[in-house]
């Protein structure tokens, strides 16, 4: 098995990389569409802005390459973010894998006064899609971000943060997740195991 992760102007490959590593799986970094194409599995990483990292995607024919994977691909943070139809983030036009919309965290939600970004652990929940076997009950993960994803009728785990948003979608060999799994101690490990394992 060789994972490509996909190399572009976002941060986060390098703990990617780590957790990779420590469980000892080959990877590749790489923006070269025959090294995604070829790869058993690629995963999308992200962290930065979605306006300039749809607009470096674009320019480099990734946005066609990403879209048109046939393995099982996994996005995190604005990896997900950026499979989805669009973000608030610089009204930016994303990949649209995904049918749900990146809204901004307001500061006031549900009669909550929240902190912007959510930052820490926090609880998943209605968890249904095989990345997510083998799970305690209401695991916790970590998060980092700013804008939620809608919930959809692909949302595949839900958290609560003021209100529900999606924590995790999925779509055919797409799955995409909010929290950073390579952050996520003995959870996020599984996740990503299961990731790996994974056949569509």
């Amino acid at each position: 098995m060789t994972v490509a992760i996909v190399q572009y102007n976002a941060g986060n490959i390098f703990s990617v990389s780590m957790a990779l590593t420590r469980l000892g799986v080959p990877f590749v970094v790489s923006d070269d569409p025959t090294v995604l194409t070829s790869a058993s599995r690629v995963i999308f990483p992200g962290v930065g802005e979605a306006g300039s990292a749809m607009e470096f995607l674009r320019t480099r024919g990734l946005d066609t390459v990403l879209t048109g994977l046939k393995q099982p691909v996994l996005g995190i943070c604005l990896g997900f973010q950026l499979m989805c139809q669009r973000s608030e983030e610089s009204d930016t036009s994303c990949l649209g894998v995904f049918s749900a919309k990146a809204r901004r965290f307001t500061a006031d939600s549900a009669g909550e006064r929240l902190k912007i970004p959510h930052i820490g652990w926090n609880v998943i929940s209605d968890l249904s899609h095989p990345v997510f076997a083998d799970l305690p009950p209401s695991p916790y993960v970590y998060f980092v971000h700013s804008y939620k994803v809608d919930l959809s009728e692909q949302s595949i785990a839900t958290c609560r943060y003021g209100a529900e948003f999606s924590a995790a979608s999925a779509r055919n060999n797409f799955v995409g997740v909010q929290f950073h799994p390579e952050k996520s101690g003995e959870v996020g490990e599984r996740i990503i195991k299961n990731f790996l394992e994974w056949q569509v």
